[in-house]
């Protein structure tokens, strides 16, 4: 008997699920390499549970990216709710570079999910790309950052986060970065 993929999990299957994904997300930054059998033990389930949750490395992988990125893109709403728009964007940026240097390991488990032929694609930024949009458009419409500016622009500008080695004391140039982007956003606002 299948089981219906989109049937919400049991309580004791969802925390296994929580479980299986939070040790995979620490070994896996570590290690792209880390076996499975490892990540099962350590999260203290069987390995026929872990594989009904995660028939392959890759689905596991995938999910985590899909998870992690969707952590990043629900933070976009509680700062929008508790501060100025151009602040929301400036805090959730950070967000994202502390993000980007924390689970920069993890991009290599992510490469070798999806670079063999046959393989999924690397999931889309959907949920990020939806959360800079609104970030943008909220500060956009308070006359805080120039009209226009779309996330595809704002990704560009901040794509040196993913060249510093998150090995060394990376806060301050990530931090000199983002303020320089910010700076151009704010250039021609016209609430300035």
């Amino acid at each position: 008997m299948r089981q219906n993929r989109d049937a919400p999990l049991r309580s004791d299957a969802q925390r296994n699920r929580e479980r299986i994904l939070e040790v995979a997300l620490d070994e896996l930054t570590r290690s792209a390499d880390a076996p499975l059998s490892t990540i099962a033990k350590k999260a203290g389930v069987g390995q026929g549970t872990f594989y009904r949750h995660f028939p392959t490395r890759e689905a596991l992988v995938l999910e985590i990216y899909r998870h992690e990125m969707q952590q990043v893109a629900d933070t976009a709403t509680p700062l929008l709710e508790s501060r100025e728009p151009d602040r929301a964007l400036r805090e959730w940026m950070d967000r994202l570079a502390r993000f980007a240097m924390a689970k920069a390991g993890l991009a290599d488990a992510i490469r070798q999910a999806t670079s063999a032929p046959g393989q999924p694609a690397k999931p889309g930024h959907t949920p990020v790309t939806e959360a800079a949009e609104r970030l943008l458009r909220s500060a956009e419409e308070a006359g805080t950052i120039r009209p226009g500016i779309t996330a595809d622009d704002l990704f560009l500008a901040i794509g040196g986060l993913w060249t510093i080695d998150p090995h060394t004391d990376w806060q301050p140039r990530a931090t000199r970065l983002l303020d320089f982007v910010m700076d151009a956003l704010r250039v021609g606002a016209p609430g300035r």
